[in-house]
Formats: structure tokens, C-alpha cells, sequence
């Protein structure tokens, strides 16, 4: 039996792919965007004084986390249709990734939340700085920046989750393929393209990503710099504050 690769019937369909591809990264940056902010107001209402916040907190992050994807969008887009409330399936799919990285994000954050040291925290409150000021400055900024890394796994991996959504005839990548190899019967080689594809828009969000963790967490940099100067290996992330406090005494 005789097999060989031939793309040229996919040919007239990279603008579809490419369609598909713009469609997924659009429905990511929505989720991104609106996912860690859900995901750090979960975080500081998790850990706040009210119990009944906390706990209803908890009970969201745990089902969003132990429930499939794929459930959660069918929830969305077909659920609430039997209710009477109709999504288009763009909004129904980001909404659903939105809650998802919410869920995730908020316990990746806590944990971040959770490395501040408290005399840190004391710090600033004997300083007299406000409730915002402490949780922004003193809290949430090194927090962020411990576990960026983490955010970061998170955002790629729910780029690759948003395939679900071709379930709900959401049209973007894998949708895409779907139609596409129905209409040239070349299926591998379709594939083959939306992996390539999949594997670009990661590498591309890996770098966006890493450009916006250079211009946010400047004293990273600034480290690098130094320590390069200095014929020094670079300190990781577990020894930034401590390489900071030792060059302020």
C-alpha cells in the first residue's frame, strides 16, 4: 500500500485556516484578559474575612476545577438556551473559557499570595498605606511575579482547550479543519497544518508573554544585567528577594 503526503488540495483553504487560527487567538486574549482578572478578585476574596465569600469561592474554583471543559460550555451554550437565554457561540465559548482560567488562575494567584512574607505586609500596614495600596504594591505585584510562569503554562493551555469549542460550531481552528478535511478528503495532511498551527499560536503567546514579563517585572532585568556585569549565574525566582535585600543592607 502506497501513501504520500500532498498538501496542495489544502492550498486554497489557508485563508479558512488562517481565519480559524485569528478566531482562536481572539477568543484567548478575551479569556486571558477577563480570566486573571476574575482569577485575582477570587483570589483576595478567598482569603478575605468574610467566610461566606471564602467559601463560595472555593465552591466555584472546585467545580470549575473538577468538571470537563467541555461540559462547562455545553452548560453555557445549550443550558441556557433551554432557559430562554441564547448565546452567540463566540460570547458562549469565551465565557466559558473565561470562567475556566478564572477558576485556575485564582489558585495559582493564592499561592503567590500566600509566598508574601507577613512582615512585609505588617510593613507597609505601620507605614500607613492604604488597604488598595498594600494589596497592590506589597501583595499582588511580587505575587504575580512569582507565579507568572505558571499564569503563563495556564494561558497556553487553555489556547489548546478553546478546540472544544468547535462542538458548539464555533469556528475556529479545529472547527476549521473539521470542514476542511470533509471538503478534500485529506485528512492527515489537515491535521498536520492545524498542529502546525496550534504549535505557532503557543510559541507566539510564549512570547508575548515573556516581552510583557520584561517590561512588568523590570528589577528581573535589571538582576540580569547585573549579575551578567558581574560574571554571576543568574538568580532564579526563589532568590530574587533575597539578592535584593542583600544588596540594599
Amino acid at each position: 500500500m502506497h501513501f504520500s503526503l500532498n498538501f496542495s488540495p489544502l492550498l486554497p483553504y489557508w485563508p479558512v485556516f488562517l481565519e480559524g487560527a485569528w478566531l482562536t487567538l481572539k477568543m484567548t486574549t478575551v479569556a486571558v484578559f477577563f480570566g486573571v482578572i476574575v482569577g485575582t478578585l477570587v483570589a483576595f476574596a478567598k482569603r478575605g474575612r468574610s467566610r461566606v465569600i471564602s467559601r463560595l469561592c472555593a465552591i466555584y474554583i472546585e467545580a470549575v476545577r473538577n468538571t470537563p471543559f467541555l461540559v462547562q460550555i455545553f452548560i453555557l451554550y445549550f443550558g441556557l438556551a433551554s432557559l430562554g437565554i441564547r448565546m452567540p457561540t463566540f460570547a458562549a465559548a469565551a465565557l466559558a473559557m473565561i470562567i475556566n482560567i478564572g477558576a485556575y488562575s485564582a489558585e495559582i494567584i493564592r499561592a503567590g499570595l500566600e509566598a508574601v512574607p507577613r512582615g512585609q505586609i505588617e510593613a507597609a500596614e505601620c507605614l500607613g498605606l492604604s488597604r488598595w495600596r498594600i494589596g497592590w504594591h506589597v501583595m499582588l505585584q511580587p505575587s504575580i511575579e512569582k507565579v507568572y510562569p505558571a499564569l503563563t503554562s495556564q494561558f497556553v493551555l487553555m489556547m489548546q482547550a478553546s478546540a472544544i469549542a468547535s462542538q458548539i460550531s464555533a469556528e475556529e481552528l479545529t472547527a476549521t479543519a473539521n470542514t476542511v478535511q470533509s471538503d478534500t478528503f485529506r485528512s492527515l495532511e489537515t491535521y498536520i497544518v492545524v498542529a502546525l498551527l496550534y504549535l505557532a499560536l503557543s510559541l507566539l503567546i510564549k512570547l508575548v508573554a515573556w516581552a510583557v514579563g520584561e517590561y512588568a517585572f523590570k528589577r528581573r532585568r535589571v538582576l540580569r544585567l547585573a549579575a551578567a556585569r558581574a560574571g554571576k549565574p543568574v538568580p532564579d525566582s526563589r532568590r530574587l528577594d533575597a539578592v535584593i535585600k542583600g544588596g540594599a543592607a
